[in-house]
C-alpha cells in the first residue's frame, strides 16, 4: 500500500516541482519594449564599445599563433554616428566605434501579440545593455578601430537577395574593411575584415568576437509561474556539443578557457538567441569574463594570421541574431540547433516536435496539430494503457468482493494481506494498475512541456475561438477547467480505493491540477485535455467490456 501511495502522488510531486522550484524570480515586472536609437544619436548613454578592453584574457596561455591582446580602448564620444541596416527581417543598428551591433530587432516577430512593435533582442541603453561586438586584433595598433561608413542607411531591396555594408578605417598603412552581408530571409550575417597590408612590414591580425550582456531579465518572458527557459551562455566544442554557462558561473570564473577546432559561442533566452560561429576548420579559443561594468562577456578569439606586404587577407565569423529555429540554427554551425533546450527529456522531445512539425506543416494549425499529435501518441501507449484499464475495470466489478474481505479480515491485517493477494491472483489484477497510465505518461507530458515552451514556432500562434497564442495561458482558464472536469470523468470510471487515505489523495487531485495548469501554455493544456478525454473513451470501452464479462468474478462466486 505504501507503494501505491507513492505512485499516486508522483503526478502531484512533478507539477509541484514545475511550479516552486524554478519560481520566477522578477514576478510581475515586464519591460518595454526597447525604441531604436536614432541613426545620429548625441548625448546618449556611452555605447557598449567603452569600459573595457576587446581582448583575451591576459592569463591564456595559448600556441604561438593565439597568443596576444588588444591593449588599449579608445575614449568614446558623446556623440555617436550609428549606421541604420534593414532586411526583411532584421532592423540593426552598428556603432562605427569598433563596428559594434548595438541594437537588433527582429520585424517578423511582435513584442508582444498585437502589439505592433518588433521584438528587440540587442540593445544598448539605461534599463538593459546586450550587444555583438566584434573588433580586429592588429599589430601595432592599440584600442579599438574607428571605422567610416558610405553611408548612414543601408536598406535591403525589393527583388534583392542580398545587402552589403562596408565600413572602412587604415592603420599604420595597412587599409581595413569590416563587412557585414546581410542575406534575405535570413537572421545570419557574415562578418568580414579585410586586411590589405600596403605597408613595408608583415602584420598580424585576429578575429575577435563577443557576446556582452548584463543581468537583465529576459524580455521574452512576461510574467508567470512554472519553470523558466535558460537564461545564459553557451558554448559548442568538439569535446562538449552543448556546454551552458551561467552569469554565476561566469562572474565566479568557472569556464575554462577552450583552444579547440571549430565550435561556436552563444547567448541564450526565451525563444530567441545571438551567436558567433567562427569558420569551423580554424583553432578558436573560447572564454567567458566580466567587464569592467559587471556585464557578462562570452567571446571567441580565432587564429592569428600574418599579412605579408602587398598582401591581403579576410578574417571571418558568422553572427546570428535571431528566433531558436532549429532548422536556420544547424545551417549556420554544427549543435547550434542544441540552444533550443528541450531539457534533459530531449531524447522523447525531439521526436514529438519533429512530428509535430510534419503535422503543421499538413494543416496549418499548430493548436490542431497537437491534437492529432495527442491522439497519435495515445495510439502508441494504448498497449499498455489497455492493460491498466483491464485492471482498473476488474477492481471495479469486484470492488463488493474486495470490500467484503476487508470486514472480514479487518482486525487481521496480515491474514486480510495474505487473501488480497490470492484474490489479486485469482482475477489478474494488478493492484497497481490503475496509477500505471499517470506514471507512463509524466515522461511524455514534461518532454512535451518544454517542447511547447521552447518552440518559438507556438509563440503568438492561434489555436481557435479566443486562444491566439498557445506559448501562454488560457485567458479565461476554460481549458484547465475543463481539463480538471475529465480528471474527475475519469476518477467515477476508476474503482475507489480501499485505503481512505488514498481516496482523499484521488479526490483532491483534479482540484490540483486545475490549479497548477492555470498557468500552464494553452498549447500544454489542450495535449492534456484531448489526452484525458482519449483515455476516458478507451477507459469506458474497457470497462464497459469487463463488466459485461461473466467470466470475471466467477472463481471468487464458486468459491
Amino acid at each position: 500500500m505504501d507503494v501505491k501511495r507513492l505512485l499516486l502522488l508522483i503526478p502531484l510531486a512533478v507539477l509541484a516541482y514545475l511550479i516552486v522550484v524554478q519560481w520566477n524570480q522578477d514576478y510581475g515586472q515586464v519591460a518595454t519594449a526597447p525604441e531604436a536609437p536614432a541613426i545620429s544619436s548625441a548625448g546618449q548613454a556611452p555605447s557598449a564599445s567603452s569600459g573595457d578592453d576587446l581582448s583575451v584574457p591576459a592569463n591564456q596561455q595559448a600556441t604561438a599563433d593565439m597568443a596576444g591582446s588588444i591593449p588599449g580602448q579608445a575614449p568614446v564620444s558623446n556623440s555617436r554616428d550609428l549606421v541604420a541596416v534593414a532586411t526583411d527581417v532584421l532592423d540593426v543598428r552598428i556603432d562605427p566605434q569598433g563596428g559594434d551591433i548595438v541594437y537588433a530587432a527582429l520585424p517578423q516577430h511582435q513584442y508582444a501579440l498585437d502589439s505592433g512593435q518588433p521584438f528587440v533582442l540587442l540593445s544598448d541603453n539605461q534599463s538593459r545593455s546586450y550587444v555583438a561586438r566584434s573588433g580586429l586584433q592588429l599589430e601595432g595598433h592599440q584600442g579599438r578601430l574607428t571605422f567610416t561608413p558610405e553611408q548612414t542607411e543601408y536598406r535591403l531591396g525589393d527583388g534583392a537577395n542580398q545587402l552589403q555594408v562596408d565600413l572602412t578605417a587604415q592603420v599604420n598603412g595597412v587599409d581595413v574593411i569590416k563587412r557585414f552581408t546581410f542575406d534575405r530571409d535570413s537572421y545570419a550575417v557574415k562578418v568580414d575584415y579585410l586586411v590589405d597590408n600596403q605597408g613595408e612590414t608583415p602584420v598580424t591580425a585576429r578575429f575577435i568576437g563577443q557576446l556582452v550582456r548584463d543581468n537583465s531579465s529576459d524580455p521574452s518572458t512576461g510574467p508567470k509561474m512554472g519553470m523558466r527557459s535558460y537564461l545564459g551562455a553557451a558554448y559548442s566544442t568538439p569535446e562538449d556539443s552543448y556546454l551552458k554557462v551561467d552569469f554565476e558561473d561566469i562572474k565566479n570564473g568557472n569556464f575554462e578557457n577552450r583552444d579547440v577546432e571549430g565550435g561556436w559561442v552563444a547567448m541564450i533566452q526565451h525563444y530567441f538567441t545571438s551567436a558567433w560561429a567562427p569558420p569551423q576548420d580554424q583553432k578558436n579559443l573560447y572564454y567567458a569574463t566580466t567587464d569592467s561594468q559587471g556585464r557578462n562577456v562570452a567571446a571567441f578569439a580565432g587564429a592569428s594570421q600574418s599579412v605579408a606586404p602587398g598582401s591581403a587577407a579576410d578574417l571571418s565569423a558568422t553572427l546570428y541574431m535571431g528566433p531558436k529555429v532549429q532548422d536556420r540554427l544547424e545551417a549556420v554551425a554544427p549543435h547550434l540547433e542544441l540552444t533550443v533546450d528541450f531539457g534533459w527529456l530531449w531524447f522523447i522531445a525531439n521526436p514529438l516536435f519533429w512530428l509535430l512539425d510534419h503535422i503543421q506543416d499538413l494543416i496549418g494549425n499548430w493548436g490542431w496539430s497537437i491534437v492529432i499529435l495527442t491522439l497519435l501518441v495515445k495510439t502508441a501507449l494504448l498497449p499498455l494503457s489497455a492493460k491498466a484499464y483491464k485492471s482498473m475495470a476488474r477492481m471495479r466489478k469486484l470492488g463488493p468482493e474486495m470490500q467484503r474481505l476487508k470486514e472480514q479480515y479487518g482486525d487481521d491485517r496480515q491474514k486480510m494481506s495474505q487473501e488480497m493477494m490470492k484474490f489479486y491472483q485469482k482475477e489478474k489484477i494488478n493492484p497497481l494498475g490503475g496509477c500505471l497510465p499517470i506514471v507512463v505518461q509524466m515522461p511524455v507530458f514534461i518532454a512535451l512541456y518544454w517542447m511547447l515552451l521552447e518552440s518559438v514556432e507556438l509563440r503568438h500562434a492561434p489555436f481557435m475561438f479566443w486562444i491566439q497564442d498557445l506559448s501562454v495561458k488560457d485567458p479565461y482558464f476554460v481549458l484547465p477547467i475543463l481539463m480538471g472536469a475529465s480528471m474527475f470523468v475519469q476518477q467515477l470510471l476508476n474503482p475507489t480505493p480501499p485505503d481512505p487515505t488514498q481516496a482523499k489523495i484521488m479526490k483532491l487531485l483534479p482540484v490540483v491540477f486545475t490549479f497548477f495548469f492555470l498557468w500552464f501554455p494553452a498549447g500544454l493544456v489542450i495535449y492534456w485535455v484531448v489526452n484525458n478525454i482519449t483515455s476516458i473513451a478507451q477507459q469506458y470501452f474497457i470497462t464497459r467490456r469487463i463488466e459485461a464479462d461473466p467470466n470475471v468474478g466467477k472463481g471468487m462466486k464458486t468459491k
